[in-house]
């Protein structure tokens, strides 16, 4: 008597060559919404003012991050030095 051994079938493709239950997910497709002003723009063939726009962005929000740090120092650098000339003074 000769056994074969039964090994796992691909559940992605069966041996004759039909469906499974995996191939019915992939094959349809979500439908499609008209894209918003933002995404046609981004699409568009000319994406250098895209980049553009978003590189000057984030370089206005390090501009705004480094200025608003720089005014809470000088504020903390402002009261330090009142707190010493009012030890200074009372010494």
């Amino acid at each position: 008597m000769n056994v074969q051994p039964v090994f796992a079938q691909d559940t992605t493709a069966s041996a004759a060559g039909q469906a499974t239950a995996y191939d019915s997910i992939w094959a349809t497709t979500a439908p499609q919404a008209e894209p918003t002003p933002l995404e046609r723009t981004m699409l568009a063939e000319d994406k250098l003012f895209v980049v553009l726009a978003v590189v000057l962005i984030i370089w206005f929000g390090i501009l705004f991050l480094i200025l608003n740090t720089d005014r809470k120092i000088r504020r903390l650098e402002r009261s330090l030095n009142e707190r010493i000339s009012e030890k200074s003074t009372t010494l």
